[in-house]
């Protein structure tokens, strides 16, 4: 009798239950570290709520629109494509409308620099018109000033 209980066969389910306790162990402990962490930052006591108050939607009326004419860039030879013709609108907050207005000429300015300033094979990219749009609303927020623009709408964008 005692020679079955020394043999390998017998001793194998005592080790395989060993084994599988600290796998237990930690999953429990890691299911109460987790829920312990959600608690921690749902009450707050870890990352306290900011303070600003949540954004108001927009009204229709808090809003206008500044129309960027169609500019049209000769593109080179090599580029495959004769030309660009590109067209968009500045949403601009409504009470600085006139200033934004009067400040045209320098947003074309800078869009049409910007346009000749892209590598025509950017352009081509599937994602050209996002990086595009995201970067002349960077330049255009510079110019005029924080709190003016809000958002920079592509109507036109053709290469021919």
């Amino acid at each position: 009798m005692s020679d079955l209980a020394d043999t390998p066969e017998a001793a194998a389910p005592a080790a395989t239950g060993g084994k599988k306790l600290p796998l237990l162990l930690g999953l429990v402990g890691a299911a109460a570290l987790g829920g312990g962490m959600f608690y921690a930052v749902y009450t707050g006591l870890l990352l306290p709520p900011s303070q600003k108050p949540p954004a108001a939607p927009r009204a229709a009326s808090d809003f206008s629109f500044v129309p960027i004419e169609v500019i049209t860039i000769s593109l080179p030879p090599q580029s495959g494509a004769r030309f660009l013709r590109f067209a968009g609108q500045i949403e601009v907050a409504e009470t600085s409308f006139q200033d934004m207005l009067r400040m045209k000429p320098r947003f074309i300015d800078l869009i049409n620099t910007y346009l000749h300033a892209v590598d025509i094979e950017d352009l081509r990219q599937p994602a050209a018109l996002i990086r595009l749009r995201a970067q002349v609303l960077r330049r255009l927020q510079m110019i005029a000033g924080e709190g003016h623009i809000r958002d920079f709408l592509i109507t036109e964008f053709i290469l021919d």
